[in-house]
């Protein structure tokens, strides 16, 4: 929408973009809890990863994968290439915010979380915005939400039941992400000579990265993320992060033969996502209402990175190609 030249204002609760392909800054490490990887299938989201990756700011990982569980290790290749970003994974979204800069009609703010919707007074068509406190942000003919669904049903809700209800039909897992910071590297594991990514045959653990390896990290002591399993996170949502990364890291250690000796742990933790992924992948890119309203994003078209990117650039164009009168003034 920048690109045609329609003003657009982007609003984020969080410091910075990313959502949950944000990483987490550390004293001694930069650990990614969210996505660790993607993959491209469509040419218009290729045309995009070469040009980053000609900028360095993404690289092909992991380039040595295993599977674990109770028979052992074996080599992991199922031919798909993979990326991940560099030095971490928010690099990605970073370098998309900061492309935003050179456009004069696109603003952007961090850390302003969006709290209501309300219809602006005097008979104008279009919404308020107001964020903690009832500071108001602004009013614009079009509101794009890209939270996940609960959260964009409790905006949209009381306005549209139409898109509230696609809202809840759209289910959502949580999932919980650890981390572990050793203070020396891990020891070799029998015959395997180096690993980079771990997929865990465990019913708590899912996915093991090690975060030292990805481009850019090769001077950081070395690091797990340790991702758990839907079904496990959700029976342990509500318990303590302490608790439940001390039981990934048990379930990792249990992947490892016994007379190994681990590390001295600098530091353990974890994060819940409580909406991390959807049930069930959605059958629309992305909704729109004539009232002014759309929601996008990988709950609608799937659940990989790559869907997320696809469901905004498909409503951004379908956005831009309604007459002007219609969305002249646009919150993201």
């Amino acid at each position: 929408m920048a690109e045609r030249g329609i003003n657009v204002t982007l609003f984020d609760k969080a410091r910075g973009p990313g959502g949950r392909m944000a990483s987490k800054r550390r004293p001694s490490a930069t650990l990614d809890l969210g996505a660790q990887t993607f993959t491209v299938r469509d040419a218009r989201f290729l045309q995009l990863i070469e040009s980053l990756e000609n900028q360095g700011v993404v690289a092909r990982w992991p380039g040595v994968s295993f599977e674990a569980g109770n028979a052992g290790w074996t080599r992991l290749d199922d031919d798909q290439r993979r990326y991940t970003g560099a030095p971490r994974m928010s690099a990605i979204t970073r370098e998309l915010a900061n492309r935003l800069t050179r456009f004069k009609h696109v603003k952007t703010h961090f850390d302003t979380r969006v709290q209501a919707l309300t219809k602006p007074g005097d008979g104008q068509r279009g919404w308020a915005l107001c964020a903690d406190h009832h500071q108001p942000l602004g009013t614009f003919d079009t509101v794009v939400i890209t939270a996940p669904p609960p959260q964009a049903e409790a905006l949209i809700g009381e306005w549209d039941p139409v898109l509230a209800q696609a809202c809840s039909a759209r289910a959502q897992r949580s999932c919980w992400a650890g981390y572990v910071v050793f203070k020396t590297p891990l020891p070799p594991i029998d015959s395997v000579i180096h690993w980079e990514s771990l997929h865990a045959r465990h019913a708590a653990l899912r996915l093991v990265s090690r975060n030292h390896t990805k481009p850019g990290r090769e001077h950081q002591p070395e690091s797990l993320s340790l991702l758990a399993q839907l079904d496990w996170s959700e029976q342990m949502l509500e318990r303590p992060a302490g608790e439940v990364a001390c039981a990934l890291y048990a379930a990792f250690r249990s992947l490892l033969p016994r007379d190994i000796e681990l590390p001295d742990i600098v530091e353990l933790g974890a994060h819940r996502w409580r909406y991390a992924q959807a049930s069930a992948p959605g059958h629309e890119s992305y909704l729109y209402s004539e009232q002014g309203l759309a929601l996008c994003g990988e709950s609608f078209r799937g659940s990989r990175v790559e869907d997320a990117w696809l469901s905004g650039r498909e409503l951004g164009n379908a956005l831009a190609e309604l007459p002007e009168s219609y969305r002249n003034q646009t919150s993201v």
